[in-house]
């Protein structure tokens, strides 16, 4: 035990004890072990040690996906819109903030460096470079607090883990600052009840631990002291946000921190370099290589392999590498220690790997990765042994922290854990159908728990991993099952309609069972440019999102309407959205469950979607409802929506826009039907001062006086930020003009820009019914066999010439006619036909009026038609014609809705029950376009 003597009265007693702690904690946290027990050379930690990717972030919801779906995530966001955080700076607020950090929280996968930051964060307080200001460090990690059971004081705890203290008074200790470090939220076994736990500010009283601990995080005992508590991110949520001040996430290792980590790693450049080549070969490699623990385990392997004459395959996938791994443990161990023994090591390593795969098994669904020595007697493992077994299951004996009693045990990381598992299953199992159900299994886990463990049983079915096994193992009996057939299996499940996550995992399945089939149809869809949407199978559209998700960058641009199909078999890209910046979903025929794809985009921390455009889609409020739930989460950082909105959805966009608030800089709502009870409701959030809303559109909006008012007075209220107001096609009236005016004139008011344009008591009209126009015939345009009615809103073919002058604009040949009025902005009429069939079109003016087909509505590139007749519908622009697949129902009634600005021409059929959809065409409109019709023998149009 330290004794503090008087050998100099420059020196505070507390100083002195100070000074020796750091001492003691900069032995004990200069050396690292990398995954290895501790025989052997350690490696000092300055030596090796590579700057982590820790950012700032908010709190958010929890993320219950496989950690490796979050590390695949992380790999491709954007790092220069992150705000990065030294590990030595995490109590140090950002510049231009001055609030206090008191408890900060670090979240991080499983093996991100979580620990080793600790370890350094500690060596470089103890050796004077950082933090200087702090006088102690006390690390509790809740891996060993989980031993305790008696009650204790906060005093008692710190002397039970530094005895050194009972020297010093508690009333001088608390006079330093002091910060607590509680490592692996994760890994902890009380309840930490928040709300029911009883409030204690003495820090003498004894108390359970668990009620110790949630008044040490609320701040209730030893409010001075500062907090770092670590944790994976599906415990982070333990702790109330409101006891948070600082969150920080560990992504671990960016794409030049995994070159630095090998370069550092090996003396010999030559086989850095070959090792930086080989992984970045393979993106499920590379993409592992963020964890840090997965860097040590693929430079273990690799460095031995490249060191070998006759060292065979070198490893490409996750199987081989981890089986590679084992190999060379066990070998480790064979060196070491069965030198002098006759009992062979295939049938002693099965024995033992079996035992242990039977633990990792066991606790792979409660996802538990420490055990006691308890655990491992019930499992029938020797202590001595698992010890031995230093890369598979490690001896943890933390000295370095205090006093320890008791021996921890983990596997070295989560996927170590799921592959002994996976080889535990695949040893022990004689079933002819594991494959299969294990596919069924996994696919039915809602968060994913099981995706890795599936792709290694598979894995370790192929023939190079039997190989490689039987070095392991020795000659092993093994059920034959046929791979080509669960690959088929695989394939058909992605032709499900399954969730994107557990879809890309599939994809990642038949990698390690070597079947790439899919992917490469894919590539080369991709590559050729010149096959259209509809040459692709469903499965091979699950193919072209999983190849899109797994690029090494971003889009910046996914527009889904370039792979729109009839069967809407395009939604399966939708998962796309979430490695994309700008996502254009516009017009793509999306419906309310698709939602929750783009809900989970919103909520991902590591999304880098910033524009999302929706509209002119079928969400209804429930779609709403499930967007608005991402809107408000405080990991979305989207800048810009373009959304469909019903009168009810209102309600929960605003309520999410209440609750993230900052981000949303352009909201464009237009054509849809939010009322002037929508505006109070979204004028509300206008109004708060934390909205920074710059550019508003609500064109078509059905917005009347009453509207413009509540929107006048938000503006007055929160003049600050928004400088565009888009009101057009509204019925705003004159008093609503004159308020909006009034604020536009206000010099405290930023607004720069205000469009009243299209105004008018029709607006107000439910749907298209808003851009209604009234058309007449042109009887100059009209072919001299047809005959105009109804006041020139009526035309008929008949066999009798009519007497028209001549006229340059007359269709010489072709029994067509145009209206006379010139479209632009938006526009929307009905045309009913009658008789055996008929054409119903938009054109330029500058139609050829004389000729062949080139005169024709739809087969130039100045028209575009409609053609129907009551077995078959079908669209033609430029000559080039589309069939709709519609059933025989005898409607004669169609819509035609024009956005000249948009660049968008819409057929719809028109019914009692409302309008459907039957084409789009999108094209960037140059003049003006007017109606045309074509008519039959025995048929007519009217409008």
């Amino acid at each position: 035990m330290l004794r503090i003597s008087a050998f100099s009265s420059h020196f505070s007693s507390g100083e002195l004890m100070s000074s020796m702690i750091k001492s003691t904690l900069k032995q004990k946290c200069e050396c690292v072990f990398e995954g290895k027990a501790k025989e052997g050379q350690p490696t000092l930690l300055s030596e090796i040690y590579t700057e982590l990717y820790i950012t700032e972030g908010g709190a958010g919801g929890v993320n219950d996906e496989h950690e490796v779906r979050q590390i695949e995530a992380a790999s491709k966001k954007r790092r220069t819109e992150d705000t990065t955080v030294k590990c030595t700076d995490i109590f140090k607020p950002l510049f231009g903030r001055k609030t206090p950090i008191r408890t900060v929280l670090t979240k991080g996968v499983a093996g991100i460096g979580k620990t080793i930051s600790v370890q350094k964060f500690i060596l470089d307080w103890a050796e004077g470079k950082a933090n200087r200001d702090i006088h102690f460090i006390f690390a509790l990690p809740f891996r060993d607090l989980n031993l305790i059971e008696d009650e204790y004081s906060l005093i008692e705890l710190l002397h039970r883990f530094v005895p050194e203290l009972k020297s010093l008074q508690y009333t001088e200790l608390f006079r330093y600052k002091v910060l607590f470090i509680f490592d692996g939220l994760d890994e902890c076994h009380l309840p930490l009840d928040f709300e029911k736990n009883e409030s204690w500010s003495d820090v003498t009283m004894k108390m359970s631990l668990d009620v110790l601990l949630t008044n040490l995080i609320k701040g209730n005992l030893l409010p001075s002291a500062l907090l770092w508590i670590t944790s994976r991110p599906a415990a982070a949520n333990q702790i109330p946000p409101d006891s948070i001040h600082r969150v920080t996430e560990i992504r671990g290792f960016n794409d030049a921190q995994k070159e630095e980590y090998f370069r550092r790693r090996f003396s010999d450049e030559n086989l850095a370099s070959r090792i930086i080549t080989h992984v970045k070969l393979s993106r499920s490699l590379f993409i592992m290589c963020h964890i840090p623990v997965f860097c040590w385990i693929s430079a273990t392997v690799l460095e031995k392999l490249f060191s070998e004459t006759d060292r065979g395959e070198i490893p490409r996938t996750l199987t081989e590498m981890y089986t590679h791994f084992l190999i060379f443990q066990t070998s480790l161990k064979k060196d070491k220690y069965m030198k002098n023994y006759e009992i062979k090591l295939s049938e002693y390593s099965k024995e033992f790997l079996l035992k242990l795969g039977k633990l990792a098994f066991d606790n792979l669904e409660k996802c538990n990765l420490i055990f006691y020595e308890q655990d491992l007697t019930e499992n029938d493992i020797d202590v001595t042994e698992a010890s031995v077994y230093s890369g598979v299951c490690t001896e943890v004996f933390k000295e370095e922290y205090g006093l320890y009693q008791d021996k921890v045990y983990c596997f070295v990381h989560l996927s170590i854990q799921e592959y002994l598992a996976a080889l535990y299953v695949f040893l022990s199992n004689s079933s002819a159908d594991l494959l299969k159900t294990a596919v069924d299994q996994a696919l039915k886990s809602k968060n994913g728990h099981l995706d890795l463990y599936l792709r290694f049983l598979l894995g370790l079915s192929t023939d190079s991993s039997k190989t490689l096994l039987q070095r392991l193992l020795g000659q092993t009996s093994t059920m034959s099952r046929n791979i080509g057939e669960t690959a088929q299996y695989i394939k058909g499940k992605i032709k499900e309609n399954l969730s994107p996550e557990r879809t890309i995992n599939l994809f990642h399945c038949l990698f390690e069972l070597g079947d790439n089939s899919l992917v490469n149809d894919v590539e080369r869809y991709l590559n050729s440019g010149n096959l259209s949407a509809e040459d692709l199978s469903p499965a091979q559209y699950s193919a072209l999102a999983f190849v899109m998700l797994m690029s090494d960058e971003e889009l910046d641009l996914f527009d889904l309407k370039k792979y729109i199909r009839r069967d809407k078999e395009h939604r399966r890209l939708l998962p796309v959205v979430k490695n994309s910046r700008t996502a254009l979903l516009n017009s793509c025929e999306l419906i309310d469950k698709q939602c929750e794809v783009l809900t989970s985009a919103l909520r991902s921390n590591s999304s880098p979607l910033r524009e999302l455009d929706l509209s002119d889609n079928n969400l209804k409020d429930s779609g709403v409802k499930l967007l608005s739930a991402g809107l408000g989460d405080s990991h979305c950082k989207l800048g810009i929506l373009r959304s469909v909105l019903l009168e009810d959805g209102c309600s929960s966009l605003a309520s999410a826009l209440r609750s993230n608030p900052s981000q949303l800089r352009e909201l464009d709502l237009s054509y849809n039907h939010p009322g002037d009870s929508g505006m109070k409701l979204l004028s509300a959030v206008l109004e708060v001062p934390s909205c920074k809303l710059e550019k508003l559109k609500l064109s078509g909006c059905r917005v009347t006086e009453e509207g413009c008012s509540s929107l006048a007075s938000a503006l007055r209220s929160n003049p600050s930020h928004l400088r565009e107001l888009d009101l057009s096609y509204n019925h705003p009236g004159d008093s609503g003009v004159k308020l909006l005016s009034a604020v536009l004139e206000d010099p405290s008011c930023k607004l720069e820009k205000l469009n009243v344009d299209h105004g008018g008591e029709c607006r107000t009209r439910p749907g298209l019914q808003k851009y209604s126009c009234h058309l007449m015939l042109d009887p100059k345009t009209a072919n001299r066999y047809l005959s105009l009615s109804g006041g020139d809103r009526k035309v008929t073919w008949g066999e009798e010439e009519q007497p028209y002058p001549d006229h340059p604009e007359r269709f010489e040949y072709d029994p067509q006619v145009l209206c006379g009025e010139s479209l632009t902005g938006r526009c929307y009429w009905e045309a009913e036909w009658d008789g055996d069939r008929a054409l119903i079109a938009v054109t330029y003016k500058g139609i050829r009026r004389k000729g062949g087909k080139d005169c024709v509505l739809g087969y130039n590139d100045k028209s575009w038609s409609l053609y129907c007749n009551p077995d078959s519908y079908s669209v033609r622009h430029n000559n080039k014609q589309t069939h709709i697949p519609i059933e025989r129902s005898g409607f004669r009634r169609v819509g035609v809705y024009l956005d000249w600005g948009a660049g968008a021409l819409s057929f719809y059929r028109v019914s009692s029950d409302g309008l459907t959809l039957l084409c789009r065409f999108t094209s960037s409109f140059t003049e003006p376009l007017y109606p045309g019709f074509r008519v039959y023998s025995d048929s007519s149009v009217s409008l």
